[in-house]
């Protein structure tokens, strides 16, 4: 009998599905009727659980999934993982670190330039056909020119590595913030948040920080002040959106460009009605190169974990 492989989400690459189907019995709990009936007929016997980083797995379920061996997220999130329940139980949890990096460093930039050039309002504008009511160059607003911007990074990791090299190559001073001060960095380490922000043109959320929420609250978007942009590819509740929406409407930031969000895929009304932002739907890993790397992350990490291996990319063993 093959390995039973729990995949709670879908994988939207049609190769890496096939290589699942032909190498284990899998079993979509995310067309599944009644999982709970399913759970109490079958969990005894799971081998592996394929997730992502946002669903997770609750410490409910793995407790009715005696002879597990490896919780694979197709993601880089673990928050949603009870980790140190793992741990206890010697569970590998794998992630898919390193894989995202480039791609959600192109659209932190992608968003930021977005935002400073208006691009998306520039194609409403051409689109809508508005451009020959209002041929006048002064129709469109002047916008903000991107290079030689102040730039300012929360959490240097490899995302925020990666994004301060795309920004140097702009011209973009940088600065960072983090919990503390790397060697490896060139960088200007800024320890206070705040003075990173009324430092900095743009603010550019890239950490993982699965603990901490709300930290980009009202004071730290008033020290961005009212010519400075916000980016976030990292997560959407390090972001106080009712203090972010109040911020964009009063004009005392410039705008926001957003991939993350706090109640996905709910997004506030004010910031989708807002001209001032620039909005994606959590997409920053969503290319095919990506996404086809995070699965053969996900199928080496099963492979190893059934055949009795750590897996390399474990976090918990």
């Amino acid at each position: 009998m093959k390995p039973q492989v729990l995949q709670l989400n879908p994988i939207l690459v049609p190769a890496v599905n096939d290589q699942l189907a032909s190498l284990y019995q899998v079993h979509k709990f995310f067309e599944t009727a009644d999982q709970q009936a399913w759970l109490r007929q079958h969990g005894a016997e799971v081998d592996a659980v394929v997730t992502g980083g946002h669903t997770g797995i609750s410490r409910a379920m793995l407790e009715q999934l005696p002879k597990l061996k490896v919780v694979a997220i197709n993601g880089v999130g673990t928050d949603a993982v009870d980790l140190t329940y793992c741990r206890e139980r010697g569970l590998p949890v794998t992630a898919t670190l390193g894989a995202l990096t480039e791609d959600v460093a192109d659209l932190a930039i992608g968003l930021l330039i977005a935002a400073c050039r208006n691009l998306c309002a520039g194609d409403r504008f051409v689109r809508d056909g508005l451009w020959e009511q209002y041929p006048a160059p002064s129709a469109i607003p002047l916008a903000r020119r991107f290079s030689g911007m102040r730039v300012g990074i929360v959490g240097m990791g490899r995302v925020g590595r990666a994004v301060a090299t795309r920004a140097a190559a702009f011209g973009c001073p940088i600065r960072y913030t983090d919990l503390r001060a790397m060697d490896d960095v060139a960088h200007e380490f800024v320890p206070a948040l705040a003075d990173l922000a009324r430092g900095s043109d743009a603010l550019v959320l890239c950490a993982a920080a699965d603990k901490a929420e709300g930290i980009v609250d009202a004071a730290i978007l008033d020290a961005l002040g009212p010519r400075g942009f916000l980016v976030n590819v990292a997560r959407g509740r390090l972001v106080n959106e009712p203090d972010l929406t109040a911020a964009l409407a009063a004009g005392r930031i410039a705008g926001a460009g957003l991939d993350v969000f706090v109640d996905e895929p709910r997004v506030p009304e004010a910031l989708r009605q807002s001209d001032r932002s620039t909005l994606q739907a959590h997409r920053a890993s969503a290319t095919w190169e990506t996404r086809a790397a995070m699965g053969q992350m996900v199928l080496d990490s099963i492979a190893q974990a059934v055949a009795g291996d750590r897996p390399a990319m474990s976090l918990t063993t």
